[in-house]
């Protein structure tokens, strides 16, 4: 064994915290609410008295959002990648696209469904999505998983894919199309996973917002589409599945 492998097989993967800075402000918004119910019980704006205590409900909502929030990021992301997965037959000769891999959970689980196939990553790695977001971090990923040789990653737009019409059997993504901020660009995004997609082949798209919109917009393609319905028990915020097939 070269000392590469070495080192990589000594490695653990690292999947990153989903939206950090989100979990990181509704923890500092939730400990703050409960410092001020302590210590400023009530408060006097001029002949106007606000009781804090009442303020409980919303702190508690805040902290247990951002548990809930790392939860998924730590345990429950890796039970939904199984989930989307398990959504497809595998025969190991797929070639695979990950739509916003960013450190390759999703890619690198099809890689190991593989044997002669590829699966093949995408993003432009925004640091606000995930924690230690980047291509060097996805690319150590695939080899401590030891799927270094079944994966290629590269740095692509969902809106603007360089890919051939036509070209992947499954197609994952997982939280990405709503970063699109308009309604035009997320229909692009759309529309090139359509495009590259074969005939026959099947799209699985999972968000936990403007899931109708893109039904929607791929019914209007001409595609199948089936939508399931979200864990709430692992999945926070709750993310719904869309089947697309071509």
């Amino acid at each position: 064994m070269q000392n590469s492998d070495i080192s990589a097989s000594a490695q653990k993967a690292r999947y990153g915290v989903d939206a950090p800075g989100v979990i990181r402000n509704l923890f500092l918004s939730g400990v703050g609410l409960f410092l001020i119910i302590i210590f400023f019980p009530v408060i006097r704006i001029g002949n106007v008295q606000i009781l804090t205590p009442g303020l409980v409900w919303m702190a508690s909502f805040l902290v247990i959002g951002g548990l809930l929030m790392l939860f998924y990021s730590l345990k429950g992301k890796f039970i939904h990648r199984d989930r989307m997965l398990g959504l497809h037959q595998w025969q190991g000769d797929e070639q695979v696209l990950d739509v916003g891999t960013g450190k390759g959970l999703l890619m690198i689980g099809a890689a190991k469904h593989l044997t002669t196939g590829k699966s093949i990553g995408i993003d432009i790695w925004n640091t606000e999505d995930l924690s230690g977001n980047n291509y060097e971090n996805a690319n150590n990923n695939a080899a401590v998983e030891g799927v270094a040789d079944r994966v290629q990653i590269l740095n692509e737009n969902a809106m603007e894919m360089s890919f051939d019409d036509n070209n992947f059997d499954v197609i994952v993504t997982n939280q990405v199309i709503h970063n699109i901020y308009n309604k035009a660009g997320r229909q692009r995004a759309c529309e090139e996973i359509a495009r590259v997609l074969k005939p026959g082949g099947k799209a699985i798209i999972s968000d936990w917002k403007h899931m109708n919109e893109y039904l929607e917009h791929f019914n209007g393609l001409g595609l199948r589409t089936k939508m399931l319905t979200a864990n709430y028990l692992t999945t926070y915020p709750p993310l719904k599945i869309l089947v697309v097939k071509k």
